[in-house]
């Protein structure tokens, strides 16, 4: 009961930042980018609290229940990511004062090619936000009222409707009630579970060799990990998620710094996380591994402090969720609508906004309940994301250098979002890595082939002497 309480008072107060902030916005700039307007400390918690979701703490603990250390690595290639982002683009994403990424592409290559990008954002994102409301059943369930489906539509309703009402501004500041709940839930769990197992030496000693090698193990090799690297760590590179915390930044400036503290302060949870895994699947070998997280809080942490960890988990599911449902809906309203009907004043924008939170929430609770396990679907989504967009967008920052052209990177969205989509269809081991290849390749061979045609064309005659 105790836990129910924390839970309710958690979303009552996410429920009335929404609302505070809905008194708020008057302009649609606003809305979208709560004024362009805030500090590093708030970009950086705001980038945490978005990072650190379903797949970061459900799954993330599934992993190293079943593999041990190198399990991090989910979270690991993402500060990796985050480094490449503050030294490369983070400054020059901000300054671009756009709302989405697609209009960084569209910038570099047109309206078509960016339509196309934002059709892949928005499926894939829709499964990222699916997978949100599964951990989140996940972690609900465990009160002990009601099936993880009722969870799943009662969150949904929870954070469409937060989403929905306050716009950037309360997500901003609820991310930073967030990433506190989430560092103080996650360690404060690992340090219960490390004294019921006699501390970490203890907890080393008895477990598998197998599990303790790092960076690979004999369930993780160097594949596998060439694989997270590009799929999952170029998601922070270039992320529609992360782009839209940045164009909330003070300036270029703010969000460079941001992106670096961020890469930063998640090493420390990636292992405590994988810690709190490990733990599990000595205390409770019998589970699935995604039960790993919620088993530790209903079987091993007194009722006080299971409610901060329950309360810590839904808050970093809860932010996580209401970022990628936010970039996805605000591509979906400007990138994709837009496109063929433009708003002609600030009113009618945000109603194609709120309209398009509403199917996108709605979509990723149908695919919420059809689906079942955390990791996977975010792979799915990722996969798609990552073979088609990826290349194409980091080459946009570098046209003018690379002479990348318009056809070729539609090419390189279509063709490498195909191999993707095959290799998670047929799974395919490997081939997503592959297709990122293909991607590269089509973008390349094809600008080669399309600047030699318009040279050609366009090479001065030598007059006739």
């Amino acid at each position: 009961m105790l836990q129910l309480i924390i839970i309710a008072v958690y979303f009552m107060a996410v429920i009335g930042i929404g609302l505070a902030g809905r008194r708020r916005h008057l302009r649609f700039d606003e809305y979208m980018t709560a004024g362009r307007k805030y500090s590093t400390p708030f970009i950086t918690g705001s980038l945490l609290a978005t990072i650190i979701g379903g797949s970061a703490t459900i799954g993330l603990a599934g992993l190293a229940f079943s593999r041990g250390l190198t399990g991090a690595w989910w979270l690991l290639v993402g500060s990796l990511g985050l480094i490449v982002l503050g030294f490369f683009f983070a400054a020059k994403v901000r300054n671009f004062g756009f709302y989405t990424l697609p209009q960084i592409i569209e910038k570099h290559y047109g309206a078509k090619v960016s339509l196309s990008s934002s059709i892949v954002i928005v499926l894939a994102w829709t499964g990222v936000t699916a997978a949100q409301i599964i951990a989140a059943g996940k972690i609900l369930s465990v009160l002990g009222i009601g099936s993880s489906e009722v969870w799943m539509v009662v969150f949904t309703l929870i954070f469409l409707g937060y989403a929905f009402t306050g716009g950037q501004y309360s997500i901003i500041r609820t991310d930073i009630l967030d990433i506190v709940l989430i560092f103080a839930g996650i360690f404060c769990g690992l340090g219960v579970l490390l004294y019921k197992v006699g501390g970490l030496g203890q907890l080393f000693s008895v477990m598998p060799v197998d599990k303790l090698s790092f960076p690979v193990s004999s369930s993780f090799g160097v594949m596998d990990l060439l694989a997270y690297l590009l799929v999952v760590g170029l998601t922070y590179v270039v992320g529609p998620d992360l782009y839209g915390r940045l164009f909330c930044a003070r300036d270029g400036s703010t969000a460079r710094k941001a992106a670096f503290w961020a890469a930063v302060l998640i090493v420390p949870l990636a292992f405590a996380i994988s810690l709190i895994g490990m733990g599990a699947s000595l205390l409770f070998p019998g589970i699935s591994s995604e039960q790993a997280f919620p088993q530790l809080i209903t079987g091993l942490l007194p009722s006080l402090v299971g409610g901060l960890v329950m309360a810590a988990l839904v808050s970093a599911i809860m932010s996580t969720a209401v970022a990628t449902l936010w970039s996805s809906s605000t591509i979906l309203s400007i990138n994709v609508i837009g496109f063929f009907t433009k708003p002609q004043d600030d009113r009618r924008s945000l109603l194609f906004s709120r309209l398009s939170i509403l199917i996108i929430g709605l979509a990723s609770l149908g695919l919420a309940l059809v689906l079942k396990g955390v990791i996977s679907t975010i792979v799915f989504a990722y996969t798609i994301y990552t073979c088609g967009v990826i290349v194409p967008a980091i080459a946009g920052f570098y046209q003018h250098k690379l002479k990348v052209t318009p056809n070729a990177a539609l090419a390189s969205i279509i063709g490498g979002g195909a191999v993707g989509l095959i290799s998670k269809l047929l799974s395919i081991k490997y081939l997503d890595v592959g297709a990122i290849g293909i991607s590269l390749a089509l973008l390349l061979i094809i600008s080669l082939v399309e600047n030699r045609l318009h040279y050609s064309r366009n090479k001065p005659v030598n007059p006739v002497l």
